[in-house]
């Protein structure tokens, strides 16, 4: 039998025997009567003992330990309180079930964590509807799932996991970007992120004494424990994850200073709107309006930065409606930047050498593209091996025995949930279940199909699940259930035995599989039509009794969205509604007014959109979320039309960024950021001097010039032309909205 088989049986029935005896009870008394530990020495006994105990205690199944007053070890009395290991009932509403039944067809088989949110999902809704049945209509689309993408990196994200909650400190090989270089670091894990289509790992690196953010995609080879030690740190107390995910892209590192960039009254709603939260948003002094500086209606926006060039980047994205004012050393270091966009699109493309080698247009694979669509994988393991915390990728240690590893946190949750489901049909007689009576003898039935299909499991899987718990005893033929499986009626008959209602309740929610759930809430957020997410997030946080958020996995504010817009957007879907708005078109710079059919709210790599049919264009739009000014619902009602599919484009731009398109730039980058070009673009030339070609499909010419100026000097366009010459019209209009004269 697999080590860690033998180790599921010995701590299943460690549970069963905990919770039957009702009483503390010696260690004698459990290694006496318990399964797996009858036939150990006493320091076997005693080193499996404690390392189950540990490993327990990391899944927050927290035994009680009673010490006599003479404190002899031997002498320790242990027990499992009921409400340490069963879920307290959870009193959702229709809505908020609807909602999170919602979260799990749109999130399942793509999401990193698409195992345990499944799992977690059919304890907290125990004796309601089956969370797996899909609604009929879908009116949100996921560009962004949070997939992992590839058994490699899914096993790298489940070690870390597994690290943070262990408290372990691991080593791995790291490329850092600024250096261009792969270094050895020694981390100890915090927490982990996802912002912008990206995991990272907050962590304490020894190397740097402080504590450092690592993007998991540019963890090269294996991450492996630094010890062989039960736990190597404790997180410090005053240590919050949010402070990280609330932070702008110029604010990343060490503050340098604070800046004062003037925004013009046409987007100055929607910086306030939007990036006030990074800053202060104030009215220009008296003095700025009376020269001529500053009109009525423009704001000052103050903001620490960390990083020069971002912030300069984002400026030069928000082209002449905004102007930095200072300091001096970010208005000089913008001023080169200008001369040196207008240098790159004078009268002759810049000449970088000739090609060192042309590429084959392949652009390096990112997190935002998925390995495969939702259901693949389905009823076989290859689901769950592609999908982050799923895949296996815990060491064993010193601790717990020589070849003795560490269980899967979601293979103990998926036999639980299987004990539940099981013991739920026996008691039942089979009544309810779709094999339509109870077995012969009175023995409850189950299909096995429906079992496979609740759990996401292969038949074989099933076999091996159920074979495990038929073992789950603690002496005497103390045994928790027995369930054979009929192959050729295609059902399970379950007898449950006296012990089962040890297992009859759902059990608490895991670590992983609560963080699996507050993360996909928080990734959706508030766009769905169906239901509230947020009274269910509060719910589930108080049943829990802390937020996962604290020590789980954290998903960062979504940019591009706006969360009061959505709420009325989804009112509309939901009423049939036509929509009046009042938008911002950025590639024309106006605003203008559209009535629109909304169908459904959707992501992307750049944020939320509501996707919606234009009676007047005759054709579907999508109005990104913070671009829309304002929004009303009108009284006039819209009929669905059965050729438009809302999440038609969820496999197109919405999730690699790129329209379908007749036009190509080439984009010539800078040796200093051709490293970043070939994580995110098509690299078609590398040049002898470092820099890089890269291809940029393109709808409007504005859309390109945009992305160029946010190069802020690192990259030129070659070609075309027509986009050269835009890009050069764009830097006068800046250098006279900057007030920077020439060869500054």
């Amino acid at each position: 039998m697999a080590k860690d088989t033998e180790k599921l049986i010995r701590q299943l029935s460690l549970i069963s025997y905990l919770m039957a005896e009702r009483r503390p009870v010696t260690a004698l008394e459990i290694r006496r009567d318990v399964e797996g530990y009858s036939g150990m020495n006493e320091d076997a006994f005693a080193r499996r003992f404690y390392a189950d105990r540990s490993e327990l205690e990391s899944l927050r199944i927290q035994l009680t330990v009673e010490r006599p007053t003479d404190g002899a070890a031997e002498q320790e009395n242990y027990s499992l309180r009921p409400e340490n290991f069963h879920l307290p009932a959870i009193a959702f509403s229709d809505k908020e079930l609807a909602a999170l039944q919602t979260a799990l067809s749109l999130l399942d088989g793509e999401f990193a964590y698409a195992e345990p949110l499944r799992l977690a999902l059919q304890q907290i809704t125990w004796g309601r509807p089956s969370p797996l049945r899909a609604p009929e209509q879908q009116s949100v689309a996921l560009g962004i799932t949070a997939s992992a993408g590839g058994h490699e990196f899914s096993a790298r994200l489940a070690k870390v996991e597994t690290a943070i909650f262990r408290n372990k400190t691991i080593t791995f090989d790291y490329y850092t970007m600024e250096r261009d270089e792969v270094g050895a670091r020694r981390v100890d894990p915090y927490h982990l992120l996802f912002q912008g289509g990206q995991f990272y790992l907050l962590g304490y690196a020894h190397e740097r004494k402080a504590v450092r953010v690592f993007r998991l995609s540019r963890i090269r080879g294996k991450v492996s424990y630094a010890t062989k030690a039960e736990h190597d740190f404790r997180r410090p107390a005053d240590f919050d994850p949010r402070s990280y995910a609330n932070r702008a892209d110029w604010q990343l590192g060490e503050e340098r200073g604070v800046a004062e960039v003037l925004i013009s009254e046409r987007i100055a709603w929607q910086v306030e709107r939007h990036f006030g939260r990074y800053g202060e948003i104030r009215e220009p002094e008296p003095e700025m309006i009376d020269g001529g500086e500053a009109s009525e209606g423009d704001r000052v926006f103050q903001t620490s930065y960390s990083n020069p060039r971002n912030l300069i980047s984002w400026v030069l994205g928000l082209g002449a409606h905004a102007r930095l004012l200072g300091p001096e050393e970010l208005t000089a270091e913008l001023g080169r930047r200008v001369d040196l966009l207008e240098e790159l699109h004078g009268e002759t493309p810049p000449d970088a050498g000739a090609p060192a080698r042309t590429g084959k247009g392949a652009r390096a694979d990112t997190l935002t593209r998925t390995t495969g669509r939702r259901g693949a994988g389905r009823n076989g393991s290859s689901s769950r091996e592609g999908n982050g915390a799923a895949a296996s990728g815990s060491d064993g240690s010193a601790a717990r025995g020589a070849g003795d590893t560490a269980i899967r946190p979601e293979r103990f949750a998926r036999l639980v949930t299987l004990a539940s489901i099981l013991i739920q049909a026996g008691r039942a007689g089979g009544a309810g279940t779709k094999s339509g009576g109870p077995g012969p003898g009175g023995l409850g039935r189950v299909k096995i199909a429906e079992v496979c299909e609740r759990l996401q499991l292969s038949e074989e899987e099933l076999r091996e699940d159920v074979n495990v718990l038929n073992v789950v005893n603690f002496g005497g033929g103390s045994y928790v259930l027995y369930a054979e499986i009929k192959e050729e009626e295609g059902e399970i008959e379950v007898d449950p035995e006296p012990y089962s209602d040890n297992f009859d309740r759902p059990a608490r929610l895991l670590p992983v599989e609560a963080k699996a759930l507050v993360a996909a809430i928080d990734l959706i957020g508030e766009h769905l039509p169906e239901g509230s997410l947020t009274s269910a997030r509060e719910k589930i946080v108080a049943a829990l009794g802390e937020d996962p958020m604290e020590q789980g996995l954290q998903v960062a504010h979504a940019g591009g969205d706006d969360s009061a817009v959505a709420r009325v957007v989804s009112t509309a879907i939901v009423q049939r509604r036509i929509i009046a708005l009042e938008y911002y078109k950025e590639n024309e710079d106006q605003i203008v007014q559209r009535r629109v059919e909304p169908y459904a709210l959707t992501n992307g790599r750049e944020g939320w959109y509501v996707a919606s049919f234009d009676p007047d264009k005759g054709a579907m739009r999508h109005f990104r979320l913070d671009r829309i000014k304002s929004v009303d619902v009108t009284e006039e009602r819209f009929e669905p039309r059965p050729e438009v599919d809302p999440a038609a484009e969820v496999d197109g731009w919405l999730r690699t960024g790129e329209v379908e398109t007749s036009r190509a730039a080439r984009v010539l980058v800078s040796p200093e950021r051709a490293r970043w070009a070939r994580e995110a673009r098509r690299v078609v030339e590398e040049r002898r001097d470092g820099s890089v070609v890269v291809e940029l499909s393109f709808a409007g010419v504005d859309w390109l010039v945009r992305e160029i100026l946010k190069e802020a000097g690192d990259a030129a366009v070659l070609e075309p032309q027509d986009a050269r010459e835009a890009v050069r019209a764009a830097v006068a209009r800046l250098r006279e909205a900057h007030a920077v004269p020439a060869g500054v």
